[in-house]
């Protein structure tokens, strides 16, 4: 009998948790989606990201419509996805996203009252490792800087030389490179749990070149793979 009214909880528990799972999982894979239409449109802009740039990074990280309104009040974040080039040295076509989570900065003084698009650019094997592994404090676990911008941008400056991550961002209709130094990155591993039905690690997810990416990925995957399909290091 004891048995039996344990069972019947666990049930009743698991059945109660699910529309709520459901509603969380659909959010997760409509940021996947706008990730892709971001980037698409952001990389459809006359100045915008230097495709020699594009080229040399390993991984590409969106934060579509992350609100100022959520870090005043410091318990919230903006979330999206990052994808990295799959194989070894970063070299074969890009692959399945992992979600991400960005935090905090002081970056939130910046945004105004409207959503703002943040793009990242990961230009190095030990910036992607370490963004995979653990939350990441730009400007200070990893280094940062704001991204040129224009198709005739050099990407042979000095910040661009050092960074290991260039960051971007799309608010009014207008695009620039921002800081984001003082805001944390990090893996955002119970969406990533929803999105593919089990716990993945990040880099695996990222790096294995084993995770099948999601339907709601597509734009985002084919966006890069048209734009930048190797890897000019």
């Amino acid at each position: 009998m004891k048995k039996k009214l344990t069972s019947l909880v666990i049930t009743l528990i698991l059945l109660a948790a699910t529309p709520g799972w459901a509603a969380d999982k659909e959010k997760d894979e409509d940021r996947l989606t706008k990730s892709g239409t971001v980037l698409n449109e952001i990389l459809d802009i006359p100045d915008n990201i230097p495709g020699a740039l594009l080229d040399k990074a390993d991984c590409v990280v969106v934060f579509p419509s992350v609100l100022k309104a959520a870090f005043i009040v410091g318990a919230s974040y903006g979330r999206g996805s990052m994808t990295c080039r799959s194989g070894k040295d970063f070299e074969g076509p890009w692959g399945a996203p992992t979600m991400m989570a960005l935090e905090g900065g002081s970056f939130g003084l910046q945004l105004g009252g409207e959503a703002t698009d943040f793009v990242l650019l990961i230009m190095n094997d030990r910036g992607a490792k370490a963004v995979l592994s653990s939350k990441v404090k730009l400007g200070g676990d990893a280094s940062a800087a704001a991204g040129p911008v224009g198709r005739e941008a050099s990407a042979e400056t000095d910040a661009t030389m050092r960074a290991e991550i260039l960051s971007y961002s799309r608010a009014r209709g207008l695009f620039a490179g921002i800081s984001l130094a003082g805001s944390t990155i990090r893996p955002d591993n119970d969406a990533n749990e929803k999105i593919y039905g089990r716990k993945i690690p990040a880099k695996d997810i990222a790096l294995s070149g084993t995770v099948q990416a999601p339907a709601s990925a597509s734009k985002l995957v084919s966006t890069l793979n048209s734009r930048t399909p190797k890897h000019k290091s």
